[in-house]
């Protein structure tokens, strides 16, 4: 299959394109949709005044001349957004993110096979939040073309690197996926 071929597919035909071949997507769980529900507005309200756009787990985002993938959330920013009838992204987006799920074989997809394609992509800063671990790492394109991790954290307020302003309360988030496992929240555990 080909990258139009790919970026014309109805929109319930699911799956990334990898060397040429449709790939069975990850299965969302609750608990990851829950993660980018939470982190969408977040995003959105540090992108917009900055004229950049956020956009979710439909955009078909090129990174090969054979590759295609659809990441959680991706920023846009000013002058590197595609047009709005595109199927496919070839500008690349300043920050992709992708929500780690439980099973192995996604888990083995974000954390090594997607790195390399978003950093020949030129994606400047790839995100990986895992809810499992409750861990956010980002991590920025370098010189070298390889990815550098600039961010590890588990708790607390992050300020973003490459996100001017951008802080995201860690804690607030695992506090709501404390209330959807029916628990008491994480801070209030932390603080007895």
């Amino acid at each position: 299959m080909t990258l139009t071929e790919w970026g014309d597919l109805d929109e319930d035909v699911e799956g990334e394109l990898v060397d040429g071949v449709l790939e069975e997507e990850e299965m969302a769980t609750f608990l990851h949709e829950i993660v980018v529900a939470w982190l969408m507005p977040a995003l959105r309200a540090w992108a917009r005044p900055r004229g950049g756009f956020v956009t979710g787990s439909e955009t078909k985002v090129v990174v090969g001349p054979r590759r295609g993938r659809k990441p959680d959330l991706t920023i846009h920013l000013r002058g590197r957004t595609p047009g709005l009838l595109d199927t496919l992204v070839r500008a690349a987006p300043h920050v992709v993110v992708e929500v780690i799920s439980p099973r192995p074989r996604d888990a083995r997809r974000d954390r090594i096979e997607k790195i390399g394609d978003y950093a020949s992509a030129g994606i400047a800063y790839y995100w990986m939040l895992d809810p499992q671990l409750r861990t956010l790492e980002v991590l920025r394109l370098e010189k070298n073309g390889h990815y550098g991790v600039v961010l590890s954290r588990s708790a607390g307020k992050a300020r973003v690197p490459g996100c001017s302003g951008l802080v995201l309360d860690l804690d607030d988030l695992w506090t709501e996926v404390d209330e959807a496992e029916g628990k008491k929240s994480h801070s209030r555990r932390k603080r007895k």
